[in-house]
């Protein structure tokens, strides 16, 4: 029979999965149901399928590394792992309070490395190469999309911007007796292909996120053996699917319509880019945050592209215009020379430095709250 403690603690990680599929489907589908590609339901099903084979396939590096490398697997007991996913849950509930999308795998990680050092078990090796991806990260991501924004996006989006018509993609039609399908009148194949690819990238989105953040909800259980890895990836799956089929209905509303003022193909650039560091990272067995990257690749995409008005040198010493994320929408069918000034890219009411600043400043203090609240509570509560 279960013990009633193993009971808590299946009932904690079912949360973390349920709060995961609520964020992360937003994050994954907020482009494809804000252009009316596919419906929520249709988001929930395709995010539960794909979750599930990233938790399958490169998830399992990351739960090995949290069940067992970060501390030995001995550590993990019963009672110290539901210590350790009740600060994951803590810190979706700060995050949902104060607005910032907190990592759920820096957190995690957080509470696992204060196990360790109050028991002495800490591998620091190990933990010094997850701090230093968490460093590099961030930055490959802002530097990568403020590449893509500043030489290649103005000739991505006068070549191949992707709109989106009123209207159904396609309809059925029913004339000679047997229904099929075709082209709605005012959906051209250039767009068809657009939507295709939105869809797919959403897929390959969900993918990077069942990769990263099954291990946050059963990484522990896995780690002292109350569950097998198979069970636990099938649990935390289970739990995103739930996530994303209710809660995340007011997520991909949010997403969504946030994400109309944003052009599709800027937001498919976000998408690849993130969800490829995070792939990468999951394989190689390091959890990271896929909010924190698809943050930053918004953020160098958009100072790519309003830097575009000033010389590099000028722009990466702060000189030049105020930059704006706003600056990705702005209608350039017609790449105008570099350093030419566009006046339409110089709106600053969407990303400034000290938003920016407030959301990494939570980004640092929640892990190392984290950190700390697990610490004291190993160190000096006897469990």
């Amino acid at each position: 029979m279960l013990s009633l403690l193993l009971v808590v603690g299946l009932l904690v990680a079912v949360f973390v999965g349920f709060n995961i599929g609520g964020s992360s489907t937003g994050v994954a589908f907020g482009p494809a149901v804000g252009s009316n590609v596919v419906s929520k339901l249709t988001a929930a099903g395709l995010m539960t399928a794909f979750a599930l084979l990233g938790g399958w396939t490169v998830g399992r590096n990351v739960i090995e590394t949290m069940g067992g490398e970060i501390v030995p697997r001995s550590e993990f007991t019963l009672i110290a792992s539901v210590g350790v996913l009740f600060f994951v849950g803590l810190a979706l509930l700060v995050s949902n309070t104060f607005g910032v999308p907190a990592s759920t795998s820096m957190t995690a990680v957080g509470a696992i490395a204060g196990l360790g050092v109050a028991t002495g078990t800490l591998n620091d090796g190990v933990m010094l190469e997850i701090i230093s991806w968490w460093i590099v990260a961030p930055i490959l991501a802002f530097w990568v999309c403020a590449v893509i924004g500043r030489y290649v996006y103005p000739y991505l989006d006068a070549r191949f911007a992707i709109d989106r018509s009123d209207g159904p993609l396609v309809e059925l039609r029913t004339d000679g007796g047997f229904p099929r399908p075709r082209l709605a009148e005012s959906t051209t194949r250039r767009e068809l292909v657009g939507m295709v690819l939105v869809v797919a990238i959403a897929c390959y989105m969900a993918f990077s996120a069942g990769a990263s953040n099954a291990a946050n909800a059963v990484a522990p259980l896995v780690g002292n053996g109350a569950i097998d890895v198979e069970t636990g990836i099938l649990l935390a799956s289970a739990a995103i699917g739930v996530g994303a089929f209710t809660i995340a209905r007011r997520t991909l509303d949010t997403v969504g319509n946030d994400l109309t003022d944003l052009p599709i193909l800027a937001a498919l650039i976000v998408e690849i880019v993130s969800a490829s560091i995070i792939t990468f990272l999951s394989y190689l067995g390091i959890p990271a945050s896929l909010a924190v990257s698809a943050t930053m690749c918004i953020v160098g995409l958009g100072w790519g592209r309003a830097t575009r008005t000033v010389k590099l040198g000028d722009a990466v010493r702060g000189e030049g215009p105020e930059v704006s994320v706003n600056a990705l929408a702005a209608e350039t069918r017609e790449v105008r020379p570099m350093g030419e000034r566009e006046d339409d890219l110089l709106a600053d009411d969407l990303f400034n430095p000290g938003t920016t600043g407030r959301v990494i400043f939570f980004w640092i203090l929640t892990p190392s709250l984290s950190a700390l609240a697990s610490y004291l509570l190993f160190a000096f509560v006897p469990l």
